[in-house]
């Protein structure tokens, strides 16, 4: 799955005969999952229609700062635009458009839309030769540049004029690509592998029976698309669930006992720099498994049971460089409970949420959590969706890897 899944994305066309290109790379975007929407400059319509663009973006297509195609003229907001995207890229930037921009010029909605962008804004050149080295041009460059947008080299080839060399636009497939790098690039867990566990594990009672929780596991995938969206190398260790996950950068290995996540985090530990264990782990198993289904001749069945190994434990005795972050669900002494696994377990992290929080635990969209630190350092959050939860553990994490 692309980085770009989910993005919204502001499309800038200006007025160059590369606006042609303009519908492939609009159709490489939505079919990376981006979400487009497409400003143009007036002039920019003499090359490519809105209707093409509306078409393929499956959004309507801004030009002018009112749409009065009825008696009711309505006013496009430039500001609204801005805010909603999450990058914004102008492709083709013209010499025109590209001075604008740099000397805050506003006589068009794209440029009051790029002046009210808060994302990263990306600019594709495209004009001829002479133009493309003239001093004013590079001058803009450079300005825009120091400003912290960020432009996609043009390559060399024929151009509109029938001349040879530097000034074609960036093909869109190329367009997409640099993006895409540029974001992995810059991601603050590029090059960091990361193993999560989550979801319950089930020990057989006998061939039709186990003993289970209420774990859904979504917490644990919200977790591992976090860690993909920072850039991360996600194995994902994952019980018996209904949820699923596609990026391409997690790796979910599948597991029934909790025997089998033990034996599956131990084989990859090693290797990883951050280590989350979300999973609800069964604490006890049955000590014998009937092989044949269990019939109901008494009134009363007794079972017994054993420990299961403590994986969260076993991983805090032999970590190195890892990061080693915990979960606690609890339901009295909270606070006390999650300090003293903290440190009996030789965690960096750990995360502690109640069942008595309504809203929390398993089975429900959202959590309440806190985080305390090996320093003892207590974070608590209000009540969040779990994707937010994620996001925030992420986010610490990255915050006390590179303190």
């Amino acid at each position: 799955m692309s980085i770009l899944s989910g993005k919204n994305i502001l499309l800038g066309i200006s007025a160059g005969i590369a606006a042609y290109k303009t519908a492939s790379l609009v159709r490489l975007f939505v079919k990376v999952g981006a979400n487009v929407k497409v400003v143009m400059t007036p002039a920019s319509k003499d090359f490519i229609t809105p209707l093409t663009l509306s078409t393929l973006s499956k959004n309507p297509v801004y030009s002018s700062f009112t749409s009065d195609d009825d008696e009711n003229a309505v006013w496009n907001n430039h500001v609204e635009l801005g805010l909603w995207a999450d990058l914004m890229i102008v492709a083709p930037a013209t010499a025109n458009t590209l001075s604008k921009m740099a000397n805050g010029t506003c006589d068009n909605l794209l440029l009051a839309v790029y002046l009210s962008a808060k994302c990263p804004v990306y600019f594709a050149p495209t004009m001829d030769l002479d133009m493309y080295k003239h001093p004013s041009t590079l001058k803009s460059f450079e300005v825009l540049i120091g400003y912290g947008n960020i432009m996609i080299p043009a390559t060399s080839g024929e151009l509109a004029s029938g001349l040879v060399g530097e000034g074609r636009m960036a093909e869109p497939e190329d367009i997409v690509a640099f993006i895409e790098n540029d974001i992995l690039d810059n991601l603050p867990l590029k090059g960091k592998k990361v193993l999560i566990t989550a979801g319950p594990t089930f020990e057989a009672i006998d061939p039709v029976r186990f003993i289970g929780n209420h774990s859904s596991g979504k917490m644990g995938y919200e977790i591992a698309k976090a860690a993909s969206n920072a850039g991360a190398e996600v194995i994902l260790i994952s019980g018996p669930t209904n949820e699923s996950i596609s990026q391409s950068s997690i790796k979910v290995i599948p597991v029934v006992t909790a025997e089998d996540m033990y034996i599956a985090t131990h084989k990859y530990f090693d290797e990883m720099d951050i280590a989350i264990l979300s999973a609800a782990v069964s604490d006890f198993k049955p000590k014998h498994v009937v092989s044949q289904k269990i019939k109901k001749k008494e009134n009363t069945l007794s079972i017994e049971l054993e420990k299961t190994k403590d994986i969260l434990a076993s991983l805090g005795v032999i970590k190195k460089h890892q990061y080693l972050v915990g979960f606690a669900l609890e339901t009295e002494n909270e606070l006390e409970n999650a300090k003293g696994k903290l440190k009996s377990k030789n965690l960096n992290l750990i995360v502690l949420n109640s069942l008595n929080d309504k809203g929390a635990g398993f089975k429900s969209e959202t959590n309440k959590v806190t985080f305390i630190d090996d320093k003892e350092k207590v974070t608590k959050f209000q009540l969040k969706s779990k994707a937010h939860v994620a996001a925030d553990l992420i986010n610490e994490i990255i915050k006390q890897i590179n303190a």
